[in-house]
């Protein structure tokens, strides 16, 4: 088997980070590339929406939500990308010692991301082969089917929290100027605050902005 890893969600301010696994028979790959499978940033929601059945069809897919909540507790200890590769370790955990496994890397030099991995698999637990990458959608289909799995689950965790909380903010993530309006107004709002990764940076900004304009 080869495994393909990538996540979505990453730099939200609001929601889960999603993790998945494809898993497939590198003879079957080529079919991945028939389908049309790439980097999900590249597809429509609505292409990756009319991708997800064929590619959970083909792949073997396991997925991992580390919510809002999670991964604001998990930073008092952890940086985001041990976070990520603690998760990955844990999807790894039953995958054959003689698979390959193929990781976009959230790390600039990626070896240290492989590291990271290492670092939280089980002790005496065979790892399968880890190939780290940079932008490893773009080479490896099994990657590019993982991230649009993992983009299609994460929009629905963020539609569902705008039913909960009453509000459309848009996309969730910190570059985008309708999210951060909505966390001006609704920062102490109850509905929001479980949905909201407290240690990020913009959440401070805005506490600092919001105090200043008293």
């Amino acid at each position: 088997m080869i495994f393909g890893f990538d996540e979505a969600g990453r730099g939200c301010v609001i929601g889960p980070l999603v993790l998945c696994r494809a898993g497939i028979e590198p003879k079957a790959e080529k079919e991945l590339r028939a389908l049309g499978v790439k980097d999900s940033k590249k597809l429509s929601a609505r292409q990756r929406e009319a991708l997800e059945g064929p590619v959970r069809e083909l792949c073997d897919i396991r997925t991992h939500h580390l919510s809002a909540e999670t991964l604001t507790q998990k930073m008092d200890s952890l940086n985001l990308n041990d976070i990520e590769a603690e998760a990955v370790a844990g999807l790894l955990a039953d995958a054959p010692a003689g698979s390959q496994v193929f990781i976009d890397s959230p790390d600039n030099v990626p070896i240290k991301f492989a590291e990271r991995v290492k670092k939280f698999s089980p002790s005496g637990h065979p790892l399968p082969h880890l190939v780290c990458e940079n932008k490893a959608e773009d080479r490896y289909p099994i990657v590019a089917a993982a991230s649009i799995i993992a983009k299609v689950e994460r929009d629905r965790e963020i539609e569902k929290i705008k039913q909960e909380v009453g509000f459309d903010f848009n996309s969730g993530y910190t570059s985008d100027p309708v999210t951060t309006a909505f966390l001006a107004r609704h920062l102490d709002d109850g509905r929001v605050k479980p949905y909201v990764r407290w240690k990020w940076a913009t959440l401070e900004n805005l506490r600092q902005k919001k105090m200043s304009d008293y």
